[in-house]
């Protein structure tokens, strides 16, 4: 199913899961489109023709906007490509200036422990998360440029059970390498083609943004023997793959 950013231009439009309702093959109706009035979103429109599937995600959303411009989702921010560094108090305090915090939470991996160089924080009302994201949305945090932006719609129930499969077919080792500065295009399956080429390689994946299926620009690549480890990162570190210049060294 599209997407709504993929039919409305306003980059901070908050995303929803939706139920598909029934509609005719072709259509003509409204696109709602938002405008900010008296701190919450007021929905306007224009009309063009739209597929049914593309009429289901805009009008279902809408009415989940407009019923209900307060809630979690609508509060929750994105914030990526911050330092290793940084720390739930410290990002707190740096969001704080911009707009009141409810939580902040620097998302750490699970094997590694090393900080995934993003976070979420939940801002105490829409406008808190709007100003958030209009002050900080390309600043630098330590030298580096931080993307910020309201969360993304929930994944689909069939596209989050791919997912768990895929993470819990991963084969922790103790002889894995890390993988940074992936394309956004590459999947569990070429990454592990790529590190066969070198030793035997376990397993792989490729980390996602939680909640989505967007890559979070890493992942790992698990081996049977410290050797095979060194390999991988003297053939590999460095290297382009997918058009990028990854980084690899040991998990």
């Amino acid at each position: 199913m599209a997407t709504i950013s993929s039919l409305l231009s306003p980059p901070n439009l908050l995303h929803h899961h939706t139920k598909p309702i029934k509609a005719a093959p072709k259509l003509s109706l409204q696109i709602l489109k938002p405008t900010q009035f008296q701190g919450f979103q007021k929905l306007t429109s224009s009309y063009m023709i739209l597929t049914p599937r593309h009429s289901q995600r805009v009008s279902a959303v809408a009415e989940e906007v407009a019923a209900d411009p307060s809630s979690k989702a609508a509060r929750r921010v994105y914030i990526g490509n911050i330092p290793r560094t940084v720390d739930n108090a410290e990002l707190t305090k740096i969001v704080e200036e911009h707009g009141a915090v409810e939580k902040a939470e620097v998302m750490f991996d699970k094997y590694s422990g090393r900080s995934r160089r993003f976070a979420f924080v939940t801002a105490k009302t829409v406008e808190d998360a709007n100003s958030i994201v209009e002050k900080l949305n390309g600043t630098e945090i330590g030298g580096r440029e931080i993307k910020v932006n309201i969360t993304e719609k929930p994944l689909l129930q069939a596209d989050v059970s791919l997912l768990q499969a895929e993470e819990s077919q991963f084969i922790d080792s103790p002889h894995k390498v890390y993988v940074g500065n992936l394309g956004k295009e590459v999947t569990t399956d070429t990454l592990k083609t790529l590190f066969s080429e070198k030793g035997k390689v376990l397993s792989a994946k490729v980390s996602r943004v939680p909640g989505t299926s967007k890559s979070s620009g890493f992942g790992f690549v698990s081996f049977s023997s410290e050797e095979d480890v060194e390999a991988a990162i003297s053939s590999f570190n460095n290297t382009l793959f997918e058009g990028q210049r990854i980084r690899v060294n040991k998990a």
